[in-house]
C-alpha cells in the first residue's frame, strides 16, 4: 500500500500539552478544595475530551454535574491563558513534518480538544507547516474513538481511508483508526504505554518520529 497522507492526534504526538494540562486542572481542584494530581497521573486522564477529563479529576463522590461544570469552566478559563506555558513540540516532530512536505505528503489534524484550542495550538505553535485540515472536538460530530471525524477528514482530502497513516499515543487513536480504516501507528513518545497501545490495535509502535518516514 502507497500512503498518501498522514492524521496526526495533537496532545502526547505532535505537542507535549501535559504539563499546561495538569497545571490548569490542578488550580481549578485546589479553588474547589480537592486533592490534585500528580502531572505523570495526567498521562491516564487526558484522551476524550475536556468534560471527561474533568470528570476523571474529580473525586469519585464529587463527580455531579454541577461540579464538573464549575470545574470545567475554571479549567477552560485558566488554560485559554496558560495553554502554551510549557506546550512545544516533541523532540523530533519538527524534522518529521519537514520531511513529509519534502515529499508533498498531505497532513491533517484530528483532536478531542475543543476545535477552537486544537486550531490554536497549531496555528501558534506548528504554523511552519501547512496542515491541509485541523480538526478538533465540536458538539456536531462524535469525539474519537467514533470514526466519523476521521471519515470526514479522509473525503474532504479525496483520499481512501486505506492511504491513511494515523499516528497518536492513546487507545482512543488506535481504536480512532482502526474503525475508519487506516493503519494505526502508537506513537510511543507521548502519554501512554507501548503495551496498551498495541492492545487497542496498534499495527506498529515507534519509538521516534522519524521512524514514520519507512511505512511511507
Amino acid at each position: 500500500m502507497k500512503y498518501r497522507a498522514i492524521l496526526f492526534d495533537l496532545d502526547g504526538t505532535l505537542l507535549n500539552t501535559l504539563q499546561d494540562v495538569a497545571d490548569a486542572v490542578n488550580k481549578g481542584l485546589s479553588s474547589l478544595s480537592f486533592p490534585q494530581h500528580t502531572t505523570e497521573a495526567y498521562k491516564t486522564i487526558i484522551g476524550e475530551g475536556r468534560d471527561v477529563l474533568v470528570r476523571r479529576a474529580l473525586p469519585v463522590d464529587h463527580r455531579d454535574d454541577e461540579t464538573a461544570l464549575k470545574l470545567l469552566n475554571m479549567v477552560n478559563a485558566e488554560y485559554q491563558i496558560h495553554w502554551s506555558d510549557n506546550t512545544r513540540p516533541y523532540p523530533g516532530i519538527p524534522e518529521l513534518l519537514d520531511a513529509l512536505a519534502a515529499k508533498h505528503i498531505k497532513i491533517a489534524v484530528l483532536s478531542n480538544k475543543a476545535d477552537d484550542l486544537t486550531n490554536l495550538c497549531v496555528t501558534k505553535l506548528l504554523s511552519q507547516w501547512r496542515f491541509t485540515l485541523v480538526a478538533g472536538a465540536k458538539p456536531s460530530v462524535p469525539n474519537k474513538p467514533d470514526p466519523t471525524a476521521a471519515l470526514q477528514i479522509a473525503k474532504q482530502l479525496d483520499i481512501s481511508p486505506a492511504e491513511f497513516l494515523y499516528l497518536g499515543d492513546s487507545d482512543i487513536d488506535m481504536k480512532t483508526a482502526n474503525r475508519a480504516g487506516m493503519y494505526a501507528i502508537g506513537a510511543g513518545w507521548g502519554f501512554r504505554s507501548e503495551q496498551e497501545l498495541l492492545g487497542a490495535g496498534a499495527k506498529v509502535v515507534i519509538k521516534h518520529p522519524s521512524e514514520l518516514l519507512k511505512y511511507l
